[in-house]
């Protein structure tokens, strides 16, 4: 269909943060990002575009207190993780960091690590993409 828009994956992510500091550290601290850009309005820090050193989406905090709180709870996006080792890393990496999560499963197609919450709440959520087979009926049965 020649009439459908060309596109190119995602661009970046962004979520409201009720504290700038706060998640940066979170999003350095667990998974290695490091800050690209700030930006700042009227002479006043608004946001963080931040860039992943191994591949990750780029992430964008931006001061929301009041977003960041409705937004609480809800997983907006799941980041992709090569395969199994790597999330099971990951999973054991948070874990030693104090974070609760709901560990390593086998989801439809592929490994999720679900249920692990910034320090605003948002659930942020990896899945790998590295996809496996369709479990046969056996497998569904045991």
């Amino acid at each position: 269909m020649s009439d459908i828009p060309r596109l190119d994956g995602v661009h970046h992510l962004k979520l409201p943060v009720a504290d700038l500091q706060r998640s940066l550290e979170w999003y350095r601290s667990r998974f290695g990002y490091q800050i690209d850009l700030e930006f700042v309005e009227q002479g006043v820090l608004k946001g963080y575009a931040l860039a992943h050193p191994a591949g990750g989406p780029m992430l964008s905090l931006r001061l929301d207190p009041d977003r960041a709180a409705a937004a609480a709870g809800f997983d907006y996006f799941s980041i992709g993780v090569p395969d199994k080792q790597a999330i099971e890393e990951l999973a054991a990496r948070l874990t030693g960091l104090g974070d609760t999560h709901a560990g390593v499963h086998r989801a439809t197609i592929g490994w999720i690590l679900p249920y692990l919450h910034d320090p605003d709440g948002h659930e942020v959520r990896f899945y790998t993409t590295e996809t496996l087979d369709a479990p046969s009926a056996a497998e569904k049965s045991s």
